[in-house]
């Protein structure tokens, strides 16, 4: 696919695409045209024209970036944390207290952050997966952390669990159910009932991190 920009909107050209279509990119925090390959540029400009008051209204919700710089206030598991570089110390990244420091250059300073988080997301989400799994009998055989857009874990039938770090950004019981969602379905890879019950048995309340999910997921996406 080819990508373009044009009036504040993504254009990506595809070939296989049969008509034109938007959608909200939110970790990209931006509006995507998908067109056909054929299509025409009035065509394209005839069809913004006519989406442009849906358009500004995405932008308009779309949550505003938080970008990973000295002093920066960051939510991590429900805990608030105050991101401060340290350029003298030659520690890498530690946490104190409230305080997570970072040293090295400042143009080092985001990359560290970022690989800490991911680090630290691995840590914890490996923790639960364990526990979770000795509850319902069955293994986890790897555990990845990565930037997915489109959902927030995944699970094979071999017992390879993927999740978004982003994850970190969201209360403690919401990440935490994320992972038993994903271990449950090495009971059952389906989302029947019998699916739901497990979860339930493993992360409890499970109502209210998926409503947090809908209503503030997007946000998870505007770390930078």
């Amino acid at each position: 696919m080819d990508m373009v920009s044009r009036d504040g909107v993504v254009t990506v050209i595809s070939p296989r695409a049969r008509r034109m279509s938007l959608r909200v990119d939110m970790a990209q925090s931006c509006v995507v045209l998908v067109r056909p390959k054929r299509a025409s540029d009035s065509l394209v400009a005839s069809f913004l024209a006519d989406k442009r008051g849906w358009i500004e209204r995405q932008l308009a919700q779309l949550p505003p970036r938080t970008l990973f710089t000295d002093g920066v206030r960051i939510s991590i598991l429900g805990a608030e944390y105050s991101v401060v570089a340290h350029p003298g110390a030659q520690r890498g990244v530690w946490r104190e207290n409230e305080t997570i420091f970072i040293s090295g250059k400042a143009e080092h300073f985001a990359r560290r952050f970022k690989d800490w988080l991911k680090e630290e997301a691995r840590n914890a989400f490996a923790a639960w997966a364990r526990d979770f799994a000795g509850q319902l009998n069955v293994k986890v055989t790897h555990i990845s952390v990565r930037d997915t857009k489109a959902r927030w874990g995944s699970c094979t039938r071999a017992g390879r669990l993927s999740l978004s770090w982003r994850l970190m950004f969201a209360p403690r019981e919401v990440a935490a159910y994320v992972v038993a969602h994903e271990v449950a379905h090495l009971k059952h890879m389906n989302h029947s009932k019998a699916f739901w019950a497990v979860v339930e048995s493993l992360a409890g309340d499970i109502k209210t991190p998926r409503a947090w999910l809908r209503r503030h997921g997007a946000r998870l996406h505007s770390y930078i």
